[in-house]
């Protein structure tokens, strides 16, 4: 490494974020990234250690000893194109990735980790700004003709690696912007939408054809699932049309709760809330939004949704913002001893959070109020494990104040529909089932029909859907050409 003894020299260097007054006055980015000193100095701590555990750490496989040192050197040219080897969008991770390569970071075992996500930004956003991230259109046609259905971060991965080597390459969206959960579900002020925009615009210059609007197949009646399609394919015409089709549509149906009370008006599913912010934040005009102002908010979910919930209920000036969580109150500090270098269970406080929000642990919530058909207010109880099962505890019970109840427990599977559509085998979970070996790793039980991303892996992080679709392009190419060259 450049700087030998950097870790031993330098302390880590946080990305700073915008005051929370202002930043709760609109839906804009607030961190403030590293600049080039900065990341020269975070760069410097990586250490020379010989086996690089963050590399195994990131799902994208990222070289990241390698574009640390070249940030050391000031090579940042260079550092974009060893970044963009193994990840195409270092602009979406290097702001929503929990980083997990830090979590498996050698210094991590007894220090602060290297900065590896703030150094990723900081690469990405130099690239851009100096006019080095540009189309890489194909030099031959194939003439073969692939679908990509689901266009989040594991389609759009898919659609550039195909385009890149040759391939007609359609997009297609039931929504009516491209970037799935990047699009609809993250906030605005966590990812700005622009960035998804660039790279649209690039795979478009490199040949990808993008079609919003459609729906393939059909979704189940009552579906809270987003859905803005205007007009439907079928299957069968996608298979008749294409020489290939990739499935890479997101684990969309919400987890629910089932207790007394659930009908009562004031209780959403977390993507119906935050889609329609994102959708306003955008330009568009919606009938009737679904807003916290002045409203006394429960999220139920203690995860990265319901954390999203906190900050768009925030912005949106609610009186009070309550998160709940089943599982008791994780450690502070994590055991790292025992724990790395893989992923920690530890308190996890997000910008969020720190924005104004009560957490509440260990907590089950049993029955809705409401007046009039509305939701007042939900009973609960505090919960404890034991031999495995959860088990309340007695006196525990407390009766909270709630106009607005947001459920973002998570994701169960993706539309069943959908892949019924295909007749694609699920797993046990419900998603499409398909290996991912080396060879043939992808395809499904139907003929030409790949599945990657959360539809085949179920709910996951956006560093594996990229991971996914790469993987999923190689195995596609391969089975059109008998061969790849495209890195796996």
């Amino acid at each position: 490494m450049g700087k030998v003894t950097g870790f031993m020299e330098f302390e880590r260097i946080e990305e700073g974020y915008k005051p929370v007054p202002a930043r709760l006055k609109n839906y804009k980015e607030f961190v403030v990234g590293l600049d080039e000193a900065q990341a020269k100095v975070q760069a410097a701590r990586c250490m020379d250690c010989g086996t690089p555990f963050c590399n195994n750490g990131c799902p994208v496989n990222n070289i990241i000893p390698d574009f640390n040192d070249l940030v050391y050197r000031g090579d940042w040219k260079n550092a974009i194109e060893v970044l963009h080897s193994t990840n195409n969008f270092p602009e979406f991770t290097g702001r929503i990735c929990p980083a997990p390569c830090e979590a498996a970071c050698t210094l991590n075992v007894n220090d602060d980790a290297v900065g590896i996500k703030s150094i990723e930004h900081a690469i990405i956003d130099r690239a851009w700004a100096e006019g080095w991230v540009a189309p890489r259109p194909a030099k031959h046609k194939t003439g073969k003709k692939v679908a990509v259905v689901g266009s989040g971060p594991a389609g759009m991965a898919a659609a550039q690696q195909l385009a890149r080597v040759g391939h007609d390459v359609t997009l297609f969206e039931k929504n009516d912007r491209v970037g799935g959960l990047l699009r609809y579900g993250i906030p605005d002020f966590k990812m700005e939408k622009s960035h998804i925009d660039r790279r649209i615009e690039q795979m478009q210059q490199e040949g990808v054809t993008i079609r919003t609007g459609v729906l393939v197949g059909e979704l189940p009646k009552g579906s809270k699932v987003t859905n803005w399609a205007k007009e439907t394919i079928s299957a069968a015409q996608l298979q008749k049309d294409f020489d290939a089709v990739v499935l890479t549509g997101g684990a969309e149906q919400s987890r629910d709760l089932s207790v007394p009370g659930r009908d009562l008006d004031g209780i959403h599913f977390a993507m119906e809330f935050l889609p329609q912010q994102n959708k306003v934040n955008a330009g568009d005009k919606l009938k009737a939004q679904l807003r916290a102002d002045g409203k006394d908010v429960i999220v139920i979910g203690g995860g990265d949704t319901g954390s999203d919930c906190v900050g768009t209920s925030n912005r949106h000036g609610a009186a009070s913002v309550t998160q709940f969580e089943v599982m008791p109150q994780p450690p502070v500090e994590e055991n790292r001893p025992m724990t790395w270098p893989y992923w920690p269970l530890k308190l996890r406080t997000s910008s969020s959070h720190e924005e104004g929000c009560e957490r509440e642990f260990a907590i089950s919530t049993k029955e809705f109020i409401g007046e009039k058909g509305k939701v007042t207010g939900l009973k609960t109880v505090h919960i404890e494990f034991k031999d495995g099962k959860m088990v309340e505890i007695a006196g525990t019970e407390k009766t909270y104040k709630a106009d607005l109840v947001l459920l973002a427990m998570g994701f169960v599977n993706p539309v069943a529909t959908v892949l019924e559509a295909f007749g694609i085998d699920k797993d046990a979970r419900g998603n499409a089932k398909a290996t991912t070996e080396f060879t043939g790793g992808y395809a499904t039980n139907v003929p030409k029909v790949f599945a990657a991303g959360d539809i085949r892996r179920g709910q996951s992080l956006v560093v594996w859907a990229i991971r996914e679709g790469r993987q999923a392009a190689r195995s596609v190419d391969e089975f059109l050409m008998g061969f790849s060259d495209l890195p796996r």
